[in-house]
């Protein structure tokens, strides 16, 4: 293993759908994100960015190819994948009869932090994020904004060295964003590697050391916004995105269009 934190190697996933048949959702993804870097995945929905991170955190198993956190291998290592991740997405659920106290303290041991120090680790949260006033309080009755906050307080209970932050700003507002991506900005300082999905390009540009541009399920391009720019002569990551997005659709339109006997 090199430094990356997290790396892939021709990580693939295959659905079977009645209409369709076989979907290729991931095809053959390598990606790398080492301490301290968040590297954006930035594709249309139904890129597969999803998929890839799904793969990545063991909820789903890949159709082929490796993928490894830590050095934990996702489908040899599971558990030990899992403890050192944070999952967070737009559509994470909390248990709303229980307290974002007790939340914490559930996630933070059940992914194996040290048991002397979880109440530590809990109050240490429940202060960084501002929850004193609602932290024995049911999540049920919590704003929108404060189960956010729970779900990503949540995420980094157990003080994971890798989180993946996927679509994480679909559902909020103008405000609600700009604070997640300020404590994103706060955990790379920290040393996080992190893996942020979006398809919203201006979250990409302001918050990504690195960006892997996702279009049917294949890693098109990936680099810095400098190198992406440098490499494509264009200035707006919106234009990069399809240009790179276009020059595969129409390959593949003209490998479709052109048939045996055919003139091309």
């Amino acid at each position: 293993m090199n430094d990356d934190l997290v790396r892939t190697e021709s990580l693939t996933k295959v659905f079977y759908d009645e209409s369709r048949g076989e979907v290729m959702a991931a095809n053959a993804v390598d990606i790398a994100c080492a301490a301290g870097e968040i590297l954006g995945l930035l594709g249309a929905n139904g890129a597969g960015k999803t998929t890839t991170l799904r793969m990545l955190s063991t909820v789903l198993r890949p159709t082929s190819g490796n993928a490894w956190v830590m050095g934990h291998e996702v489908r040899d290592a599971p558990e030990r994948v899992r403890e050192n991740l944070g999952f967070y997405s737009a559509s994470t659920a909390l248990y709303p009869k229980i307290t974002p106290r007790e939340t914490l303290r559930f996630f933070a041991t059940v992914n194996r932090y040290p048991a002397r120090k979880v109440e530590a680790r809990v109050d240490d949260l429940i202060r960084r994020f501002r929850l004193e006033a609602y932290a024995d309080t049911r999540v049920e009755r919590l704003s929108s904004g404060m189960k956010q906050k729970v779900s990503i307080a949540r995420t980094v209970a157990h003080d994971p060295p890798v989180l993946i932050f996927d679509e994480p700003t679909v559902a909020l507002d103008v405000l609600n964003a700009i604070e997640l991506r300020q404590i994103i900005a706060e955990l790379r300082a920290e040393g996080k590697a992190i893996l942020f999905s979006t398809h919203i390009m201006s979250e990409a540009e302001k918050l990504c050391d690195r960006i892997a541009i996702l279009h049917g399920g294949r890693i098109l391009a990936t680099g810095t916004l400098n190198e992406l720019r440098e490499g494509t002569g264009l200035h707006y990551l919106e234009d990069i995105f399809v240009h790179f997005a276009g020059v595969r659709d129409e390959a593949e339109a003209e490998v479709q269009n052109v048939t045996p006997g055919s003139r091309a």
